[in-house]
């Protein structure tokens, strides 16, 4: 039985942009939403943030999706309807739909804490169906509630922009010195927490993107300039946002003896050799690997005590295709989000 009031059947038409195979523009289409099942629950799509995985998943660089598909991870919206045994959230709450939409809970990574790393784990808009239309189901489980009076269309990029970046953050420890390379979504975000918590952030732009360059110093960065530089000092670690391989060699460099390197994104270009010599001397190289649930709860605890802001650029529903090349081009600043309006 659902409660989610009269009318519900048990199934419904909705508007969606799908991908039909990689390499190929998202299509317009009306799909067939299943009833919510056992824990699930029916979410009202209000806003949802253009990530650059879902370029990755576009592109045919992430070769496993779950075709056809609608991509997106980044969601905000509120409970339209609960299936059986989904009592979490109340009819109407405001809920977020991140990345990480399910783990089995039974492997040694999840026993330990480590859920990111789950074999079986399933990942919204690319494994489970997302957030480019006007309805999702979503295991209420691994759902965030949202709280506070931030309009949706600027929540949505903490879904994954922040919850990775907060992520790659605290795997620096107590880097004082730390050098984000691509200033993006997720750099524009954590460049806040981290200015907040007392460090001095560097950020790293493509050469030639002035635009990038003055909104970094906008943020109240320490130091901005183009990824072919050296900072003005050692960095105590660096974090990589952008999907290069070439920066990784780039951002040893950068970086002090014991001092690491993290690399952020889902897909990377392959590294190019480097000599062992700017590995020496104790510096380390890591990657991120999704996010756990306890990520979200502390970061969202956290993005509301500093009242993060992110920059936007509000895209309709209709117009993911451009809202993706737009990305591809580099030519947002901040992050872009879709609006399913009727």
């Amino acid at each position: 039985m659902l409660d989610g009031g009269p009318g519900l059947c048990q199934s419904r038409d909705m508007r969606a942009m799908q991908l039909f195979r990689s390499q190929t523009p998202l299509v317009p289409s009306d799909v067939q939403l299943p009833a919510p099942g056992d824990g699930e629950v029916l979410i009202e799509v209000s806003a949802c943030g253009v990530c650059r995985t879902d370029l990755h998943v576009v592109d045919g660089e992430l070769q496993e999706p779950k075709l056809p598909l609608i991509i997106g991870h980044e969601v905000v919206g509120r409970i339209k309807a609960r299936g059986p045994g989904a009592r979490r959230f109340a009819l109407g709450a405001r809920v977020g739909v991140p990345w990480l939409g399910w783990t089995c809970n039974g492997c040694r990574y999840c026993a330990s804490g480590q859920e990111n790393l789950c074999e079986r784990a399933r990942f919204t808009g690319y494994t489970l169906q997302g957030g480019y239309a006007r309805e999702m189901l979503a295991d209420e489980r691994y759902c965030f509630g949202i709280e506070g009076d931030q309009d949706d269309a600027h929540v949505a990029p903490l879904l994954c922009a922040g919850l990775i970046g907060y992520r790659s953050l605290r795997l620096t420890g107590d880097a004082e010195r730390v050098g984000l390379y691509g200033f993006g979504a997720a750099a524009h975000i954590v460049a806040q927490v981290a200015i907040q918590q007392g460090r001095r952030v560097y950020a790293f732009v493509r050469p030639g993107d002035d635009s990038a360059q003055r909104f970094a110093t906008s943020l109240g960065v320490h130091w901005a300039g183009t990824s072919d530089r050296m900072p003005p000092e050692p960095l105590d670690a660096a974090i990589l946002f952008a999907p290069v391989g070439a920066l990784v060699p780039a951002a040893l460099q950068a970086v002090r003896p014991g001092g690491s390197v993290v690399c952020a994104g889902i897909h990377m270009s392959d590294i190019p050799a480097f000599p062992y010599r700017l590995l020496w001397r104790e510096r380390c190289v890591r990657s991120v690997a999704n996010l756990t649930r306890r990520d979200g709860e502390e970061f969202f605890a956290i993005a509301r005590q500093l009242r993060l802001e992110t920059t936007v650029v509000e895209y309709d529903l209709s117009d993911a295709n451009r809202a993706l090349s737009d990305l591809r081009a580099g030519s947002i600043s901040g992050a872009a989000v879709l609006r399913p309006h009727e």
